[in-house]
């Protein structure tokens, strides 16, 4: 599922990395190393750090909590949104992903051990939005359609599948495409090459706002989420190598902690108050406004969970969603693809009370 090159992945972070003023000084030391002052530095990257989806990962920079909590996070961001961001986490390219959860599974699937040691979603964050034409009001519909995904092999491709496969669409009875985000996945709507794309804010109300299409399914809450899929969903989290987690457990302590206080930040604090934070760039482009911006996030606020902490049963939804799309997942043991560890001690530290039930080792 791992078809997108690395070197174009990282090209276009740095790109987008300097554009926006996102990555901090790495600093002298190396990867989850200790750089000037005892300070470790860890490399993000994100899949798509200005979604709404992804929001906790620059929002923390601006709140300043990486610096709170001693770590000197560099952030950068995989223009394509998909999978490249833990693709190049899995090969070493950075220390970390912002990216969903499901890929742990996948990677497990394919021997390769990662984690997601903080969760701050318990839905997708995602909309199929569908032409006016198109006829399309649930995913029975998708039948002889051409709907489009981030990539193929990206979470939105698992999703789309498994949601055709509850209302038992065969993979041969639709056609999926890659359609990027953004720009590109509203251009796919526009000129016809698709009926549908699963996407999420705020190109959800770029597409409203042109008159493009709307709303058929919601995934970006997390009601929305358990109508659709039968349970929370957890999705955007930091996913790790388990091998880089056991050799940098301070490192990714700090990066848990600085996270679970965003997440509790986010939860007191208004969408007009975090779009206020975020940088320009992120809540204003193309057709969507500021004051867009910040309706949208109203709206589907709810995805993010409070603590950080990956919710009972919820990677059991997800990997019931691999088995119905055919992963084959018989040798997956759940309960080495998520740590509740780091959230559960950031939670502590700072004093606050959890509201997330805790997956067990289970799931």
């Amino acid at each position: 599922m791992f078809k997108r090159t690395l070197t174009r992945s990282l090209a276009g972070a740095v790109v987008l990395s300097a554009a926006l003023g996102l990555t901090a000084c790495s600093g002298s030391g190396g990867s989850g190393s200790s750089a000037e002052g005892g300070v470790p530095t860890v490399k993000l990257m994100v899949g798509g750090i200005d979604k709404q989806i992804y929001l906790p990962y620059q929002l923390a920079e601006q709140l300043g909590f990486y610096k709170k909590y001693g770590v000197n996070v560099v952030l950068s961001t995989e223009t394509d949104g998909g999978a490249g961001a833990e693709d190049a986490m899995a090969s070493g390219q950075v220390d970390m992903a912002g990216a969903w959860y499901v890929h742990t599974i996948d990677f497990q699937v394919k021997g390769k051990a990662v984690e997601d040691i903080v969760n701050l979603s318990g839905a997708p964050g995602e909309r199929e939005m569908c032409t006016t034409s198109s006829g399309v009001h649930s995913p029975a519909d998708f039948a002889g359609k051409t709907v489009g995904v981030t990539d193929l092999g990206s979470g939105t491709d698992t999703l789309t599948q498994f949601l055709a496969a509850q209302n038992n669409l065969k993979t041969d009875q639709y056609t999926r495409i890659g359609v990027g985000a953004g720009a590109t996945a509203i251009a796919a709507l526009q000129n016809g090459k698709t009926a549908c794309v699963m996407t999420t804010q705020p190109t959800v109300t770029a597409i409203q706002k042109k008159n493009v299409g709307y709303s058929a399914i919601d995934l970006a809450t997390t009601a929305g989420a358990q109508q659709a899929m039968g349970g929370l969903w957890p999705s955007a989290g930091v996913l790790a190598q388990t091998s880089w987690v056991n050799g940098h457990k301070e490192a990714a302590q700090k990066v848990v902690n600085a996270l679970v206080d965003t997440m509790h930040w986010i939860a007191t604090h208004s969408a007009a108050d975090i779009a206020n934070a975020l940088p320009p760039a992120f809540v204003t482009k193309g057709n969507v406004s500021k004051d867009d911006y910040i309706a949208a996030l109203a709206q589907d606020k709810g995805q993010f969970l409070p603590d950080g902490i990956m919710p009972a049963n919820g990677p059991k939804t997800v990997l019931a969603t691999e088995k119905l799309v055919g992963v084959k997942t018989d040798s997956v043991n759940l309960g080495t693809t998520f740590t509740n560890e780091f959230a559960l001690a950031a939670n502590k530290t700072e004093g606050y009370t959890t509201s997330t039930t805790p997956a067990d080792a289970n799931g």
